[in-house]
């Protein structure tokens, strides 16, 4: 005789019978296709459909089912891209953080599904025993005017924007992956970053899927009408298609520079566990010392080494500050780096009380530690933990026990013999667009991320990052060059163009090595010309949020459960 299952059982395989019959899987799948659009694999035209397939799956379903499958599709979006968290060699946590974030993050896709559907101009839900076939629901697609429509795909494409806008500034920010920098390799069309920011290049792809959705049903609702669906994707499609000839043609300009900069960056490929173990420092500061003497070969002006891989407060340690100060002195080179540093307490003789900080130094050609950039973005559980004085118990589940202070402006590095004005952004400060104006004056000749990636193993962190960066040189109209510790060591033009990027036969990106560099130098006493966005940062951005707000604030309960 079996034992007749429990009732908890019987409704657990209930519910995913009727999971695996509704539209859940497919939400899921638009989810997993928006994921492919960034690095890795990297296709960037999913970005151009998956918007648009995510609102058809939630199409004519009552508002909690519509959010529901937008979380669903976003949570699948973000347990994939943000995987590379699972790589963190820290016990427990990184999968609590996985989980944590992509859960958390996925509640703007469903908010966003939600809010375009809530805000359709004419109502899809079928009434009670009414038709709910996708002939039928194309028909009540249709039913508002092709003006109503045109205003409906905008407002998607500004609500898209307006969630990115918010990312970027609650609790400190954390813009990565945007929707923009997932097409970083359409050289000519991500030129308008120079003008709307990354935010344009996010706008664009989800305006057009959202028109390719509305001719989609315009196709179906319409099938006697052959052209039914052009008034509904020739618009997109034509702006798109301007974008891209005004970009190439800006591409098409060479650049003169009369002024080059020699620089040797230096990726020594240090696994997080060995820079987390203090028996190994001194090897670290070999390490970074050998690669560099190798690079002396190329005869370089300037040396960069990444983030936070010289061990100790080389400030207030000389066994780590003399290889320094003699390797530069020797060799008559500049050198930029990566190192903790501290403010003690006003009268304290031990390190009670002090803030610490994460730092990037310049090393000029007396040995002397000329310039110092504090850390303004840090990085939440990582370099500091929020709310730790009401809830302590927090600095037990993170890989950190205490945090950095942030620094408090952009700091320039002038360089003599050659003349060269470089600002320098540490880590994931690369990801944020409108701070990074601040870094880029008209006589900054090229900004230098300095980051370290051995966090993440070889993952897709690294190419990710690299991805968003991508666009500080478009928006600025400044060269970027990246040192990082493993990942994408290397340098892009102002036009967003990758010019280099070091690779090792064993390990591609991810291995040890050196990459020569020549970056183009602003002619004496030539001020560079500030682009629009450099000058005016995310008005299209706020353009956007604006719109978006108008349509969202009074409540239009169109569409009922």
């Amino acid at each position: 005789m079996t034992t007749p299952p429990s009732p908890r059982w019987t409704r657990l395989a209930a519910w995913l019978r009727g999971f695996a019959r509704g539209r859940h899987p497919w939400a899921l799948a638009t989810g997993a296709l928006l994921a492919c659009a960034f690095p890795s694999p990297g296709m960037a035209g999913l970005a151009w459909i998956a918007p648009g397939l995510i609102l058809l799956v939630a199409a004519g379903q009552p508002p909690k089912a519509a959010f529901r499958l937008g979380y669903s599709a976003g949570l699948a979006h973000y347990l994939i891209s943000l995987s590379w968290l699972l790589r963190i060699p820290a016990p427990g946590a990184p999968i609590l953080g996985w989980l944590a974030l992509s859960a958390f993050m996925a509640l703007n896709t469903g908010l966003w599904v939600w809010l375009c559907w809530r805000n359709f101009p004419v109502p899809l839900v079928a009434p009670p025993g009414g038709d709910t076939t996708w002939p039928a629901l194309a028909r009540r697609f249709l039913v508002g005017n092709w003006a109503q429509r045109f205003a409906w795909t905008l407002f998607g494409a500004s609500l898209w924007v307006a969630w990115e806008m918010n990312i970027a500034r609650f609790l400190g920010g954390f813009p990565w992956n945007p929707l923009g920098a997932s097409q970083y390799r359409l050289i000519p069309l991500i030129q308008i970053a120079s003008f709307t920011g990354v935010y344009g290049l996010t706008f664009l792809p989800v305006w057009f899927s959202l028109s390719l959705l509305s001719a989609g049903f315009a196709i179906v609702g319409r099938p006697m009408l052959k052209s039914a669906w052009a008034a509904e994707a020739i618009l997109p499609m034509a702006t798109v298609g301007a974008v891209y000839v005004l970009g190439y043609q800006k591409v098409m300009v060479p650049e003169s520079s009369h002024r080059l900069l020699k620089v040797a960056l230096i990726q020594p490929s240090i696994p997080q566990t060995i820079i987390w173990d203090a028996n190994g420092a001194r090897s670290r500061l070999d390490k970074l010392l050998e690669l560099s003497r190798a690079s002396l070969a190329a005869h370089p002006d300037l040396i960069i080494w990444p983030e936070g891989l010289v061990p100790g407060m080389p400030r207030f340690q000389k066994e780590i500050s003399d290889p320094i100060t003699d390797f530069c002195r020797s060799n008559h080179v500049w050198l930029i780096l990566g190192a903790d540093d501290a403010k003690p307490a006003p009268g304290a003789e031990t390190w009670d009380g002090a803030e610490f900080y994460n730092s990037s130094f310049l090393v000029d050609l007396e040995g002397r530690f000329a310039t110092q950039y504090k850390k303004r973005r840090l990085v939440i559980f990582g370099e500091y933990i929020p709310l730790v004085r009401w809830l302590p118990f927090l600095k037990y589940v993170t890989p950190i026990q205490s945090g950095f202070t942030p620094g408090e402006h952009a700091v320039n590095f002038p360089l003599k013999e050659p003349r060269a004005n470089l600002s320098v952004l540490i880590c994931y400060e690369d990801i944020f667009a409108d701070p990074t104006r601040e870094y880029a004056s008209d006589q900054t000749d090229f900004l230098v991320n300095l980051t370290n990636d051995g966090w993440f193993g070889e993952g897709a962190a690294q190419w990710q990052q690299a991805a968003a960066a991508i666009f500080r040189a478009v928006e600025n109209g400044l060269p970027l060059v990246r040192c990082a510790n493993n990942g994408v060591t290397g340098w892009a033009d102002a036009r967003g163009r990758i010019q280099s990027v070091l690779e090792t036969p064993e390990r591609g990106i991810y291995g040890p090595g050196w990459l020569f560099i020549k970056v183009p130098l602003l002619d004496n006493g030539t001020p560079r010309e500030p682009t629009y966005y450099q000058r005016y940062g995310d008005r299209f951005g706020w353009l956007c949020v604006a719109y978006a707000l108008i349509l969202v604030l009074p409540s239009r309960r169109v569409v009922k459960a």
